[in-house]
């Protein structure tokens, strides 16, 4: 239903309005400075690029307006609801500055003219007063602006009818065939020109007041566009042959009133073309503005609506300022190529909308006007490749300018009450690329690697969470796990979900959280462990807090056990403070700030895939900002004091070839337990990375269980310890070696 109190059709909403800003300023002003510049053949060429990317963005437009209920703000509401509200906020509000310098540019247009007419009158005094009965007219009522478009459209049809019964030229002091003059270039001309084209903005931004827009949208633009570039083939080919002079095309811009029957009707034709281009921008504009101000873009208040018609009153009053301060600025040749830009900005927008809509083929992309994705591509293509033709400057301004206001937005995290695109889009390309990784066999040099933290709530164990983030921030995926009862609801589900979710963004931390349900704890863990992942995109490396629960040793080496056998790799981490209790509780104070400790601490063997396993882990901390400050120190063993000087040798050689900034450092050991060796070098260490031995091909689990128990009782005290197992086919010394 149509709540905006209007329900016009396709006559009055669209084509009227589109077709009177095509036939407007441009054709009456500048159109033979056009011809007189480029001559006849490249003329031809601008207008049918302009009109080709008009007439691949109507079927676009037409594609995305018979897929939804198209509301106020017209082209933004496409956007918005397609791209999302950020992108079509970052398009929205050029499009809407667009309209509101359109207004002057038309303004401007009227004003030159009344003043070659008149040529006593100040064309900024003529602008202003216009402004000021336009803007008083659209303020008033939308119904009374548009009914006066009628007349107009009449009397420039009955201009045309002047213009090519004209049986009069200037005089010309040769009968060839009119040379260009080629003062100014292609593109400069192109830039002047393409406005006039831009007519089926007038007809989207009244969206909103139609009363079937899906069905008056496509046929009111193809109506008006084909009236339109009927027009503009029809006029250069008659001045062409009527005026052989080039001369006078560039500097007569009032040469089609010399040429008419009736010059006055061209007058009458031109002053009620650019009045009705002003007065459709003047409708336009405010309720792009409107839209913005409904969805959160903008303060709600710019939108308020007033009447019967929800005429956006205050929205307006921020059009006319602008306008006035475009009319105060310049005239038509310094607006036009703005223009361009804005309008070509926001035509790019809705043809790669449109395209990407059915390349993702989404259940809910039905229009019942169905366009090819090439077509929308060539759109989008052709409208970029013009930006950058017409002042790459000026292109990479604009696209600097709408990514600014993107990202604006997105932080400012604001929760549309609709879905777009951007789900479809990212399957689109997950699909793609999890067939091709699934083609790809895992290799050292491009491995990363994939975690899954068995955190429970991350407000218990944030340990767990900071040093997996640390290792993974940026370059890796991260999952984190929690299990609940196996009577949970799916609403709790959701709600824990939810909640780890809004913890982990609130830290600053990139995560994708599953929750599961199962009778027991470990059952939950080993069933995550055993099913979650995706083809190529299943986790290859489990972390994992660790338990002094003696009745919980068994389950912990079931879990080991597991990891094991599934090729995975597995990190127990340590923290003596760690909360071990699981359920949602407060958060804890794990991350509170702790001071920067000296090293990372890795015991180096210099053999096994574990050592190679942790030197990798220890070089992604390296790469953390957060991480970057603490040195990486490899410690070795050594029994007596004549195995120190290889042993460093042969650890320097090892750092050098390996390409890792790291110290080394030989430690004697020779009697006692190795551990206290290990707990007096790296009593202040940031953190302590051990291997973790892996079962035997028969060992029991109440044999790996009393290793565990051991190895737990030894390293009692230590800083914070991860315990790393590499099970992965991965040959972790290509990776530094």
């Amino acid at each position: 239903m149509n709540k905006s109190g209007y329900a016009f059709g396709a006559f009055k909403g669209v084509f009227t309005p589109s077709v009177l800003t095509i036939l407007g300023v441009i054709m009456y002003l500048r159109l033979g400075w056009v011809l007189g510049n480029m001559g006849l053949p490249l003329t031809l060429v601008i207008v049918t690029i302009s009109m080709g990317i008009m007439f691949l963005t109507a079927f676009s437009l037409s594609a995305l307006a018979t897929n939804m209920r198209v509301s106020v703000g017209g082209a933004y509401f496409i956007l918005s609801r397609s791209l999302g509200i950020e992108a079509g906020a970052a398009v929205g509000l050029p499009l809407f500055l667009a309209q509101a310098v359109g207004v002057s540019f038309y303004i401007a247009g009227f004003s030159e003219s009344v003043a070659a007419v008149f040529p006593g009158v100040s064309e900024q005094t003529v602008g202003v007063a216009t402004l000021c009965i336009l803007a008083f007219l659209a303020f008033t009522s939308a119904n009374l602006a548009l009914k006066s478009q009628i007349p107009i459209m009449v009397a420039i049809g009955v201009s045309l009818v002047s213009l090519f019964m004209g049986d009069s030229a200037p005089a010309a002091e040769t009968t060839e065939p009119l040379m260009p003059l080629a003062r100014q270039s292609f593109w400069v001309v192109f830039a002047v020109f393409f406005p006039a084209v831009t007519g089926i903005e007038a007809g989207i931004a009244m969206s909103g007041d139609l009363k079937d827009p899906a069905r008056a949208l496509p046929r009111g633009t193809f109506a008006a566009l084909l009236v339109g570039y009927a027009v503009y083939l029809l006029i250069p080919v008659y001045l062409y042959f009527r005026v052989p002079d080039a001369e006078t095309l560039v500097t007569n811009t009032f040469i089609v009133r010399d040429m008419a029957r009736w010059g006055n009707l061209i007058v009458l034709g031109i002053w009620g073309a650019s009045l009705s281009s002003a007065l459709g921008a003047l409708l336009g504009g405010p309720r792009t503005l409107q839209a913005l101000a409904r969805d959160g873009v903008l303060p709600r208040i710019v939108g308020r609506g007033y009447g019967e018609g929800n005429d956006p009153r205050l929205a307006t009053v921020v059009v006319f300022v602008i306008a006035l301060s475009g009319i105060l600025a310049g005239g038509i040749d310094i607006i036009a190529p703005v223009l361009s830009m804005f309008f070509l900005t926001s035509y790019g927008a809705l043809n790669l909308s449109a395209g990407l809509e059915t390349l993702i083929g989404s259940p809910s992309w039905r229009p019942t006007f169905k366009t090819h994705w090439a077509l929308s591509m060539a759109g989008a293509a052709a409208c970029l490749f013009v930006m950058i033709m017409i002042n790459p400057g000026a292109a990479f301004f604009a696209a600097l300018f709408c990514g600014a206001i993107y990202v604006a937005l997105t932080r400012r995290r604001l929760r549309a009450r609709w879905g777009d695109m951007r789900h479809g889009l990212w399957m689109i390309l997950i699909r793609h690329a999890i067939y091709k990784l699934a083609e790809s066999k895992a290799d050292a040099h491009s491995w990363k690697p994939n975690l899954l933290v068995l955190s429970g709530v991350p407000s218990k164990r944030w340990y767990l969470l900071e040093l997996a983030d640390a290792i993974a921030r940026q370059n890796c995926l991260t999952t984190t796990a929690m299990v609940l009862p196996e009577n949970t609801s799916n609403e709790r589900i959701r709600d824990v979900r939810d909640t780890i979710r809004e913890y982990l963004k609130r830290r600053g931390v990139q995560s994708v959280v599953k929750v599961v349900t199962a009778p027991d704890v470990m059952d939950g863990l080993l069933t995550v462990i055993n099913t979650y992942g995706f083809g190529p995109l299943s986790p290859n490396t489990i972390i994992v807090g660790d338990t002094e629960r003696s009745e919980q040793f068994t389950a912990y080496t079931r879990l080991i056990f597991a990891v094991y056998r599934r090729q995975r790799n597995f990190v127990v981490v340590r923290e003596e403070a760690a909360n071990e209790e699981e359920g949602v509780g407060e958060e804890a104070t794990a991350d509170d700030e702790k001071g920067r400790a000296a090293y990372i601490e890795l015991w180096w063997q210099g053999k096994g895939n574990n050592a190679w396993f942790m030197l990798t882990l220890a070089h992604l901390l390296g790469m953390n900002p957060n991480w970057a400050a603490t040195p990486l120190r490899l410690n070795t063993v050594v029994r007596s004091e004549s195995e120190r000087e290889e042993a460093e040798t042969r650890l320097k050689f090892f750092i050098q070839e390996a390409r890792i900034n790291a110290e080394s450092r030989v430690i004697e050991h020779r009697e006692g337990d190795i551990f206290d060796t290990i707990r007096l070098s790296s009593s202040e260490a940031r953190l302590v990375l051990l291997g973790l031995r892996a079962p035997e091909e028969d060992e029991s689990i109440e044999a790996y269980s009393a290793y565990y128990k051991t190895l737990l009782e030894k390293s009692h005290d230590f800083p914070l310890t991860a315990f790393c197992l590499a099970h992965e086919q991965v040959e972790f010394s290509r990776i530094f070696l």
